[in-house]
């Protein structure tokens, strides 16, 4: 065991065998006193952040699902222990329960549950954090040491990756054509969007939601006629273009089901596809070869990548070597890949984008992709919050997506503002038909997505503080530069610690007032906006020691402005 500071350590594991053989099942395990523990985080939680039981199943990390890392904290979010592992390659089980006879915390980390190939040695690191620092702190710095190992170094990220996009999943699924696409370029270019992601449907004309059909990749000529002149009219918008795959599938339907039909991982007969196997190079050079066509041939400067986590065994399924195949690991495999899929379109298109989903997530993920995309929610303001939140405290400065935003336009417009309001510290996406939507939920986008782009330090690289997880984070606050914003999601007194040039406070609730606790002096011009941009307010006060009932607008934003002249001002009591 190495002590890197106090309270910080790393356990180095190595195991070697006298000849190559199939590793047993080995665990790593240790306990602590369940002392001040409240609650635990991990990348695979979602809404459920409780305490887990010694004898439950924990949870899985492999490089193309989760991360091998937990956290336990207590009521002030607080870090009691956090532990990671540097193997985010192979199947890793990790678990934090209690263990009732003695109210401790068991914890292990579990390896070679799956099949793997041979071995004679392995190595890799356990980190153990008992530092008292807030637990996203010690996330954070677990995301930098993974990010400073060998083979982990996170994909570059192009500027417009962090701003709004345009996606159109929930707003056409599979039924949608080139002109209405061109179409909603335009509104999207206009509200603030810089790119489009072409869902599902442009390679076939099955509307059914199946992946019988894919394998192929070529556009159905019946919803867009020419796809090079389709891009070159989007990129005319001032707008990005990507395109959507289903990276393992390929369908019976298809035309190369002959020539991948035995080289597959499994057929899955609800689907009515197979899974393809990695571990043939013939595999990966079909589907590295299908998006350098697609980046080279049609100029899309980016792909959405979906479904990677499906690389997997069955269990009636060995590693190993077949005729054919140049790597025994199926995992090992999958890096390859993808490794090889960003190394050679970042050579056609230095900024090539490429977005992953919730759960295929983690730090080998940052290695093949540059944005990462909370998982579906459709219409869940608060899911939405949560996933893009969890994504936050592990992805570095690899761009975070909301899923993306839709609302029934006979809502209350401050109803529909909440899906913005409520992804705040990540990239929107955008998924209605925007010339459906009517000018009132229009102008509420527009003003949205500019607070977002106009904020975009702030918010996306800035010092982001997302405070009782457990509570589904009922306030985050992000701060850069002499300006703080900080988003509240319930009737919660909002802290102003310190002095700032700018403190803005947005509402993601129907309040029509917040508290704010103020811990100083200052004078500043108050500016009440309503969720559409809309100023409602403005006024002069002083703030001193103390708390402050502040006028605020439903799903709206108040700013305060530093002011250092002397002039009248209104004391808000």
């Amino acid at each position: 065991m190495e002590t890197i500071t106090e309270n910080l350590f790393l356990v180095h594991i190595r195991l070697t065998a006298v000849k190559k053989e199939q590793p047993p099942v080995c665990r790593i395990e240790w306990s602590i006193p369940a002392v001040d523990i409240h609650s635990l985080w991990h990348p695979g939680t979602d809404r459920n952040k409780a305490l887990q039981v010694d004898w439950g199943d924990g949870f899985q990390s492999k490089s193309t699902s989760l991360a091998p890392v937990a956290s336990l904290y207590n009521l002030e979010g607080r870090n009691r222990m956090t532990f990671a592992f540097t193997d985010a390659l192979n199947n890793v089980s990790i678990k934090a329960g209690i263990h009732e006879e003695d109210s401790t915390f068991l914890c292990s980390v579990t390896l070679f549950e799956e099949e793997m190939p041979k071995l004679d040695h392995y190595e890799a690191t356990l980190r153990i954090d008992r530092r008292d620092i807030p637990f996203y702190k010690a996330l954070e710095d677990v995301t930098k040491w993974w990010g400073g190992l060998p083979g982990y170094e996170p994909a570059a990220v192009p500027h417009v990756a962090l701003a709004p996009m345009y996606s159109t999943w929930y707003s056409y699924h599979q039924k949608l054509t080139a002109s209405e696409l061109e179409e909603q370029c335009r509104f999207a270019k206009e509200l603030g969007c810089e790119t489009i992601i072409v869902d599902d449907g442009w390679q076939t004309d099955d509307n059914n939601r199946g992946y019988a059909f894919t394998g192929d990749w070529e556009v159905y000529a019946g919803k867009i006629p020419d796809m090079k002149t389709h891009v070159d009219t989007v990129h005319q918008l001032g707008m990005k273009y990507m395109l959507w795959y289903s990276v393992p599938f390929v369908g019976k339907c298809s035309k190369v089901w002959s020539k991948f039909e035995n080289k597959l991982l499994r057929v899955d007969e609800r689907l009515n596809a197979g899974v393809l196997d990695p571990r043939y190079p013939g595999v990966r050079e079909y589907l590295i070869n299908t998006y350098e066509q697609a980046v080279s041939g049609w100029d899309i400067d980016g792909l959405k990548l979906d479904f990677v986590d499906s690389f997997r065994l069955s269990p009636d399924q060995k590693e190993g070597i077949a005729e054919g195949r140049d790597y025994e690991s199926v995992p090992e495999a999958v890096d390859r890949l993808l490794s090889d899929v960003m190394e050679r379109l970042r050579a056609i298109k230095p900024d090539i984008l490429i977005e992953f989903r919730q759960t295929y997530i983690g730090p080998l993920m940052r290695k093949y992709g540059n944005m990462f995309r909370a998982n579906d929610c459709p219409n869940d303001s608060i899911q939405n919050r949560v996933r893009t939140l969890d994504l936050r405290l592990l992805s570095g400065n690899t761009a975070v997506h909301s899923d993306m935003i839709m609302f029934n336009p006979k809502e209350p417009v401050e109803s529909a503002a909440m899906q913005l309001i409520n992804v705040l510290f990540s990239v929107p996406q955008i998924s209605v038909r925007l010339d459906e939507i009517g000018e009132e939920y229009a102008g509420m986008l527009r003003f949205w997505l500019s607070f977002c782009k106009e904020n975009s330090d702030i918010l996306l690289k800035g010092k982001i503080a997302p405070v009782q997880p457990e509570l589904l984070y009922p306030l985050v606050s992000a701060q850069r530069a002499g300006t703080k914003i900080v988003a509240v999601y319930a009737d919660i007194v909002v802290p102003m610690e310190a002095t700032y040039e700018r403190f803005i406070v947005v509402n993601g609730t129907y309040n029509e007032q917040v508290v704010v606790r103020c811990h100083h002096q200052g004078r500043y011009d108050l500016t009440v906006k309503n969720c559409c941009g809309q100023v409602v307010l403005l006024r002069q006060i002083e703030l001193q020691d103390g708390l402050y009932e502040l006028p605020i607008a439903r799903a709206g934003v108040v700013i305060l402005q530093r002011v250092d002249v002397q002039v009248g001002y209104e004391q808000v009591i």
